[in-house]
C-alpha cells in the first residue's frame, strides 16, 4: 500500500513551511496540477501547524512529514496528521519508535549497512540521501544487485533536467524535489510557474 502510493506520486515536493496560509496556497496549487502528495519538512515553525492545516483543508491530499530525526519528532508528526515520515538518515531510536508506532516510515540510507540495518527492521523502501552526492543513479543501480527487492525514493540533487532518469529505474518508485517549490516562488507567489513545474513533473512525457 505504501509504494503504491508512492509510485503515483511520482514526484514528492519537499516544502519548508514559511507560513499556514501560504502552505495552504502552495499545497492547493500543486494538488491542482496533480500532485497527490506534499512533504513538509520538520524545519520551520509553522511546519506542525501546517500539516494539520493540509489535513483539515485537503482532505485527499497525502501529507508527509519530513526532516524527522528522533522519536520526539515522530510523534509530533503523527499528531499533527502525517501519513507518512520520512528522515534523512536512520538510527536505533527511529527504527524502534517507527515499529512500535506502526508508523509508514522511510527512512534514509547511503551505504549497503544503513539498508541492511533497515532491514532488520523490517522495512523495504528507503530515500537515498543525499542521491546526487553519493552516485545518484550508478548508486541505484549498484544497490539493485544485492537487493532486489529494496524500492527507493531518492531525494537530494535532483531536478527537471534529471528526475526522469531516475523514475526509469525498476527499484525507484518516485523523487523527492523541491525545484517545484523554490523559496523564490513561493514568497512572490508566482503559483502560475509553480503550477506549471508541478504539472510538468507529473507528465509521463515531459509536456504538461
Amino acid at each position: 500500500m505504501l509504494n503504491e502510493m508512492l509510485r503515483q506520486c511520482r514526484v514528492l515536493p519537499v516544502i519548508t513551511a514559511v507560513d499556514v496560509a501560504s502552505t495552504l496556497e502552495l499545497s492547493r496549487t500543486l494538488q491542482a496540477s496533480g500532485m497527490i502528495a506534499v512533504e513538509i519538512t520538520l524545519r520551520s515553525a509553522s511546519a506542525l501547524d501546517s500539516i494539520r492545516a493540509l489535513k483539515d483543508e485537503l482532505p485527499d491530499l497525502h501529507v508527509a512529514a519530513g526532516t524527522v530525526t528522533n522519536p520526539r519528532d515522530l510523534d509530533l508528526a503523527l499528531a499533527a496528521g502525517a501519513e507518512l515520515i520520512l528522515s534523512p538518515g536512520l538510527t536505533p531510536a527511529l527504527l524502534e519508535a517507527a515499529t512500535e508506532r506502526q508508523a509508514a516510515f522511510v527512512p534514509g540510507v547511503a551505504s549497503a549497512s544503513e539498508i541492511m540495518q533497515g532491514m532488520d527492521y523490517g522495512l523495504s523502501t528507503f530515500k537515498l540521501f543525499p542521491a546526487a552526492l553519493i552516485g545518484g543513479l550508478a548508486a541505484l543501480k549498484a544497490f539493485a544487485g544485492p537487493f532486489p527487492e529494496i524500492k527507493f525514493c531518492p531525494t537530494g540533487g535532483l531536478n527537471p533536467d534529471n528526475f526522469r532518469d531516475y523514475l526509469a529505474l525498476p527499484n525507484v518508485l518516485c523523487c523527492g524535489g523541491s525545484w517545484m517549490v523554490e523559496p523564490s516562488l513561493v514568497r512572490s507567489a508566482n503559483w502560475q510557474r509553480i503550477g506549471a513545474l508541478a504539472a510538468e513533473a507529473m507528465a509521463a512525457d515531459g509536456t504538461a
